[in-house]
C-alpha cells in the first residue's frame, strides 16, 4: 500500500546526500594524491627550492593538464561544501540565493585566476 503525499512530499531519504558526499570524497582523494605527487617531486629534486624549481614542476603539459583537473576538482569541492552550508544555516530564501550566486561568481573568478597563473608559467 502506497501513500501519496502530493505536493507536500519531502525530498529526503537514504540516498539524498550520497552524490554530494561521493563528489567531495572523490575530489578530496584527487587533491590528496596531487599534493603527494608535488611533494614527491620537491623531495627528489636537487638544489634549492625557488621559483625556477616550482616553474619546472609545472612546465610540462601533462602537469598543466593534471593541475587544471585538480583546480576544477577543488572548485567543485568548495561549491558542494559552501552550498550545503548555505542550505543548512541560511533560512531566508533571498539571502541564501544571493550567497549562492556570490559563491558561484567568486569561484569562477578564482578558477580563472588560478588557470591564468598556471598557463603563464
Amino acid at each position: 500500500m502506497s501513500v501519496n503525499f502530493g505536493a507536500k512530499r519531502l525530498a529526503v531519504g537514504a540516498h539524498y546526500g550520497l552524490r554530494d558526499w561521493l563528489g567531495q570524497s572523490v575530489t578530496a582523494a584527487l587533491m590528496a594524491l596531487f599534493t603527494l605527487l608535488v611533494l614527491a617531486q620537491l623531495v627528489f629534486s636537487k638544489g634549492p627550492i625557488g621559483y625556477d624549481q616550482w616553474a619546472g614542476i609545472f612546465s610540462s603539459q601533462w602537469m598543466k593538464a593534471l593541475t587544471f583537473t585538480i583546480i576544477i576538482a577543488l572548485l567543485f569541492h568548495v561549491w558542494v561544501g559552501m552550498r550545503n552550508i548555505w542550505m543548512d544555516y541560511i533560512k531566508p530564501v533571498w539571502l541564501r540565493l544571493s550567497l549562492q550566486v556570490f559563491t558561484i561568481v567568486w569561484l569562477v573568478a578564482c578558477g580563472g585566476w588560478a588557470i591564468q597563473v598556471l598557463w603563464r608559467l
